[in-house]
Order: structure tokens, then C-alpha cells, then sequence
């Protein structure tokens, strides 16, 4: 039983990230949870294609006498169990976050992983079930910072969480995300975040308009385009979480290979991403 909270700023692609690593994590025949921990903006639901779900976080958190798991939907494409939560305002006013805690911790023991996915900055909606998790991943994306300050926002952002996270005694990762014009310093960020920030960075994902595509579809893109530029560097990614978080490593097959090659090319030639775990 492992959980694993996401945290990062707004338009980082932390629901994306959720949605996708989970989807890793049960194609790779882990039972799977993923919880919607933003209980003001909610959209996770929308990435599995799961749209006004009658019951929902919402309805647990306003009724005590409802059964955790007949709030958890099942999705046949991709194996992993969502537990989403309600778009409805009227559903998002006068809750009771202090029951959020106890439903996680019962509905995590029926799962081998599970993330959940924290609302923007700091996460103060999910802040109580730090105490159940074992791992933080930050989601990063650097494209909307202009390259000099690059730093200082990281310095701004990633700390700041990563000390949250540490503070409970999370063990804290990052991804890059949506790496665009930034990949030709990315070896000068990666390098910054693992010796000065002191945070191992776990992947590292290009731009690939195939993610939103498969967001509009209600699917993750490992799951919708899984050869896509994207979905490779998420599966690396797994790979090295996986890893990290239970001792097993993968066995790389020939393509695999040749991937972590041409990204290493990317990055000049570095050692791939998460050498610090």
C-alpha cells in the first residue's frame, strides 16, 4: 500500500500527470486508486472520460453513513479505479474537509498504489492526507518562465513544496513537464534541481499536442497514443518511479533503448533523470 500526492503550480499538467502515471502503474498489473483531492476545482474525473458522476468524493464527505467504494468508479481501458469528485457548485459548498483523511485511509488499503491529486500551489485541500502518503511528486513546467529566472521560480515553487512534503516525511520527486523551448538548458535545470535544490528528478516530458487530443477524448495518453513522444517519456518515467517507490526495475527492450538514447542526446548526454534516487 503506497500513496503518492501531486502537487505543483496551475498548468503545470498535474491532473494529466495523475492520470497518466496511474494508467502506467496498472497496465503494469498494479491495483490502482486515483483520487481527486481538489475539492474546489475537480477535474480529474473529465481525463477518464467520467462526467457528472452521480456519487462522488463530495457525496462521501457530506454523507458520513455513505460506503467509501460505491463512490469508486471502474475504468475498463485503462484498469485504474477513480474516485472522483463533483463539479457542481452546490456540491463543493460547506464541506466537512476533515473526513477526506479517514476516506482515504479506508479506501487505500484495497490498492497497492494510489495518487491523489492536489489542488493548485499549496495544497491546503489534501494538506491532511500527507500523513497517509509515503512520496510527493511535484509537477514542474518551465516553458512559462523566461529561461534567466528559471531559478528563482524553481527556488519560489519546487522548495516551498518539496519542504512541505519533507515535513511530513514524504520522499519528494519531480517531473518536468511540457518541455519545449527550454530542452537545449534542460541539462542546466535538471542539474540545478538535483545538486542545489537537492531533489532527484524523475522524468523529464516533451510538449505533445496528443495530450490534450486525448483529453478531449476522456483518456489518458498512454492509453489513447502510447507511441507518442509524450506517452515514451511518461512510461520512462514510470519506470523510474516504479523503482524508487518498489525495488523493481524494468527490463529494457530494444526500443526502450534507443529512446533513452535519443533523449540522452537531448541532454547532452547526461545521465538520464532520477540518478539521485
Amino acid at each position: 500500500m503506497v500513496s503518492v500526492v501531486i502537487t505543483g503550480r496551475g498548468g503545470a499538467g498535474k491532473t494529466t500527470m495523475t492520470t497518466n502515471l496511474s494508467t502506467y502503474f496498472s497496465k503494469n498489473n498494479y491495483r490502482t486508486l486515483v483520487i481527486d483531492g481538489d475539492l474546489y476545482l475537480p477535474k480529474l474525473a473529465f481525463h477518464f472520460g467520467i462526467y457528472n458522476p452521480v456519487y462522488n468524493l463530495h457525496t462521501l464527505l457530506k454523507d458520513p453513513e455513505m460506503r467509501v467504494p460505491d463512490a469508486v468508479y471502474h475504468d475498463i481501458k485503462t484498469g485504474v479505479d477513480v474516485l472522483p469528485g463533483s463539479s457542481k457548485l452546490y456540491d463543493v459548498l460547506d464541506l466537512d474537509q476533515r473526513r477526506l483523511k479517514d476516506i482515504v485511509r479506508e479506501i487505500q488499503t484495497r490498492y497497492q498504489i494510489t495518487f491523489i491529486d492536489s489542488p493548485v500551489g499549496i495544497p491546503f485541500d489534501t494538506i491532511s492526507t500527507f500523513r497517509l502518503a509515503q512520496y510527493q511528486l511535484i509537477i514542474v513546467e518551465i516553458e512559462r518562465c523566461p529561461i534567466h529566472s528559471v531559478h528563482r521560480m524553481i527556488e519560489n515553487e519546487v522548495v516551498k513544496l518539496k519542504a512541505l512534503g519533507e515535513a511530513y516525511g514524504l520522499k519528494v520527486g519531480v517531473i518536468l513537464n511540457k518541455v519545449r523551448e527550454s530542452s537545449q538548458n534542460i541539462d542546466e535545470i535538471v542539474e540545478f534541481l538535483e545538486y542545489s535544490v537537492d531533489v532527484p528528478v524523475v522524468g523529464i516530458v516533451p510538449y505533445d499536442y496528443q495530450v490534450p487530443e486525448a483529453t478531449n477524448e476522456g483518456r489518458p495518453v498512454v492509453d489513447y497514443a502510447p507511441h507518442s513522444k509524450a506517452s515514451k517519456a511518461i512510461v520512462e518515467a514510470g519506470d523510474i518511479m516504479g523503482e524508487w517507490i518498489f525495488g523493481e526495475k524494468k527490463k529494457e527492450g530494444s526500443l526502450h533503448r534507443l529512446y533513452k538514447s535519443l533523449f540522452s542526446h537531448l541532454r547532452g548526454g547526461r545521465i538520464p533523470a532520477g540518478k539521485k534516487l
